[in-house]
C-alpha cells in the first residue's frame, strides 16, 4: 500500500533551546530561507535533550539535527537521539556539540569503548574522548581542508573552506579505533586536527565541529550543509510515502 503524496519533511531539532545560543536564534531565519530560496519546506520540532530520552523520541522524523548548546541538560538524551538516527538511517547533522556527542555515541555503541567520556560533562574522566582544545576556537574562524571523494566534498563543493567556530572541546584520542569501525574523518584544519566526520553507508550522516549556523552565508544563502540536510530530509519523506 502506498500513500498518495509525501508529507512535509519533519525535522527534529535536538537541543536545550535558549535565546542565548546564537545557533538556536537563527533557526527561524534558516527555515524561512530554505523555503524561500530552495523550496525546501521543513516542519521543524524542537526536542529538549531530556525529552529525547523517551523511547523512539525521534524515530518518526525525516531528519535529526543535534544543535550546539552543550553542556546539554541530558547527555543520555542526546546520545539516544543520535543512536536512533544512526541505526534507523535517518538523515543526521551534528554541529559543534552535536559533532562531539556523535563521536561519543559511536565510540561507545559501535567501537565498544564504553568508558570514554566528554570532559565538559565529566571533567575527572579517566578516558576522555572529547577534551579541551589546546587553543579554544570560541568566536574564531579557521580553514578546513576537505578529503576528496567524501560526502563533505560533495556537499560543500570545495576542497578548502573557512568556517566559524564557537567551541572549546574536540576529539583527542581513539581516532584510529573510530576509523577502523567505519567512521570517516573527512575534514581537518591546517594542522591536521579533525573538524568534519561522516559515516559512509548511511543515507546522510555528517558532523562538523564548526557551526554552519553561524556562516556569513546564513540567512538568504543557507550554508551548504544545512541545504544538504534539508534535501536529505525531503528524500527520506518521499521514500516513506511509497512504503
Amino acid at each position: 500500500m502506498t500513500n498518495s503524496a509525501a508529507h512535509t519533511p519533519r525535522i527534529a531539532l535536538v537541543g536545550d533551546r535558549s535565546p542565548n545560543v546564537a545557533a538556536h536564534t537563527r533557526m527561524p531565519l534558516l527555515l524561512d530561507a530554505l523555503a524561500e530560496r530552495d523550496r525546501l519546506v521543513l516542519d521543524a520540532y524542537w526536542i529538549s535533550t531530556e525529552d529525547a530520552l523517551a523511547e523512539d523520541a525521534v524515530s518518526g522524523f525525516d531528519a535529526v539535527w543535534v544543535l550546539p548548546g552543550s553542556p546539554y541538560r541530558s547527555e543520555a538524551g542526546v546520545l539516544a537521539a543520535i543512536r536512533t538516527a544512526r541505526v534507523a538511517g535517518i538523515p543526521f547533522l551534528g554541529t559543534c556539540g552535536g559533532f562531539q556527542h556523535a563521536l561519543l555515541e559511536f565510540a561507545r555503541n559501535v567501537c565498544g569503548l564504553t568508558g570514554v567520556a566528554h570532559a565538559e560533562n565529566d571533567p575527572g574522566a579517566a578516558d576522555p574522548l572529547i577534551e579541551p582544545l589546546a587553543c579554544s576556537l570560541s568566536g574564531h574562524e579557521g580553514a578546513v581542508v576537505i578529503e576528496p571523494g567524501s560526502l563533505a566534498e560533495s556537499v560543500l563543493g570545495t576542497r578548502r573552506t573557512v568556517e566559524r567556530y564557537f567551541c572549546s572541546y574536540g576529539p583527542s584520542r581513539h581516532l584510529d579505533t573510530l576509523r577502523a569501525h567505519g567512521l570517516r574523518f573527512s575534514g581537518h584544519d591546517d594542522d591536521g586536527h579533525v573538524r568534519v566526520a561522516e559515516l559512509p553507508g548511511h543515507p546522510f550522516f555528517l558532523l562538523s565541529l564548526f557551526q554552519p549556523e553561524l556562516s556569513s552565508a546564513t540567512g538568504p544563502h543557507p550554508h551548504p550543509m544545512i541545504r544538504a540536510l534539508a534535501r536529505a530530509a525531503t528524500e527520506h519523506a518521499a521514500q516513506q510515502a511509497v512504503r
